[in-house]
């Protein structure tokens, strides 16, 4: 990435170690991520984009679920939105969500990945190849080996990766691929997540001008 272009999608974020959160889950999802959002403060600097597995032909209403238990703003991905701190952005059935290398977000009709469609791989590869070293990838509850690839990408440029830990999941099987790959920085519990989130973001302020 240029300097003009990491320039431009970083200016509107304040000098934190980390801009993106990316967040996957699936079987138990709603739960998981429910918690974690509703133990960040309403000034949380990063922006999280959210992939749940769902069904391709109904209505989400994650949202509007989300919005009333965090006090972050919470809306659905729009393609050609930049992303912005304090904002939690939901992916929305039968597309891909990805972060374009300037910052903005893409619903894509792209083939499913691993039979699913939004898939955890594809956002966590827009991320890794967008933000580099300030993304954060956090792998939940689910069925399947979803976010195994966006894993070592998050960390081949230099993120972070977090898995919930078993006892936590209603189902291990994604955090379990994940932490298999030998990647995965911090295997926490749903109820540690968040203040790891806040505890990352928020610190190294200075050095995040070398990331």
């Amino acid at each position: 990435m240029n300097s003009i272009i990491e320039h431009k999608i970083l200016s509107h974020f304040p000098n934190v170690a980390f801009n993106v959160v990316a967040i996957a889950a699936s079987m138990g999802g709603l739960e998981a991520i429910s918690k974690i959002v509703s133990g960040l403060p309403q000034d949380f600097p990063a922006a999280i984009v959210i992939v749940q597995h769902m069904h391709p032909y109904a209505p989400s209403y994650l949202a509007d679920l989300l919005s009333r238990r965090t006090a972050l703003r919470v809306k659905q991905a729009e393609s050609g939105e930049l992303l912005r701190p304090s904002t939690v952005y939901v992916a929305v059935p039968n597309k891909h969500l990805m972060v374009n290398p300037n910052g903005t977000l893409f619903l894509s009709e792209a083939a499913k990945v691993n039979f699913v469609r939004p898939s955890a791989n594809v956002l966590f590869q827009s991320v890794a190849t967008s933000y580099k070293a300030r993304a954060i990838a956090v792998v939940l509850t689910g069925k399947d080996t979803d976010g195994v690839l966006g894993v070592l990408a998050i960390k081949k440029h230099g993120g972070i990766a977090i898995a919930q830990d078993e006892n936590s999941c209603k189902c291990f099987d994604m955090p379990k691929a994940a932490i298999e790959t030998g990647k995965v920085d911090y295997v926490l519990s749903l109820e540690a997540i968040a203040s790891t989130l806040v505890s990352l973001v928020l610190t190294e302020k200075a050095a995040s001008q070398d990331r």
